[in-house]
């Protein structure tokens, strides 16, 4: 398995047979370029984790390819002209000889007066490679037998106390960061030290790495 860090919640995976783009959001750069895709899979609403704006775009240079989200967030993209394919927590799709299955259900809570949104965990399994976890806006499902972890560094919904505890929870060997764009380079590095340290996560940071094997 192959993996692209295209900035904040963006990951392009890559198995031996399937391209699955997750999370193309405003604050990420670079998937607009992307061809070949076989699927383009979001988590949730929020602008950060998919763009509206780009999105018909990347569909349109990539007419095979085709948009899974979680539920509330593929109704959203079908009132925008967006075609999308509900992809509901406990189900699973079929993508070019890979799996994406759905897992979750609930953005984590922001603050109390916020009402909580849909968001799905995403796991991609191929066979004989990683199983990757993409966890979208939540650490409220932990999956059995991930072996590469996106973890997600920083958020409004987030303490670092949690996410070390979520680190620790998927016991996965290896991973990486996402949803950093809100951290300067200073408290990137803390927080990265802190997965890698406390939560004991061999974590690769692919920021401007390019496509990375794991």
């Amino acid at each position: 398995m192959r993996i692209t860090h295209l900035g904040h919640a963006c990951v392009l995976v890559e198995t031996g047979t399937a391209r699955v783009l997750i999370d193309p959001g405003t604050f990420s750069s670079g998937f607009e370029e992307l061809q070949d895709l076989d699927a383009v899979v979001v988590t949730h609403a929020h602008p950060d984790h998919v763009d509206v704006e780009r999105l018909p775009l990347l569909l349109e240079a990539n007419d095979g390819a085709v948009l899974h989200a979680e539920p509330e967030t593929a109704a959203s993209l079908r009132e925008a002209g967006i075609t999308a394919s509900a992809l509901h927590a406990g189900s699973s799709v079929e993508v070019a000889g890979a799996v994406v299955e759905a897992v979750g259900g609930q953005h984590a809570v922001i603050h109390a007066d916020l009402p909580r949104i849909g968001n799905v965990g995403l796991l991609v399994r191929a066979p004989g490679e990683p199983v990757l976890f993409h966890p979208g806006d939540s650490y409220g499902a932990v999956p059995e037998g991930v072996d590469v972890l996106a973890v997600p560094l920083n958020a409004p919904w987030a303490a670092s106390k949690e996410t070390i505890d979520f680190v620790r929870a998927v016991g996965a060997p290896a991973g990486f960061p996402v949803h950093d764009a809100l951290l300067s380079p200073t408290g990137r590095a803390l927080y990265l030290k802190q997965v890698r340290e406390l939560g004991g996560l061999d974590a690769r940071d692919l920021a401007g790495a390019g496509p990375v094997e794991f």
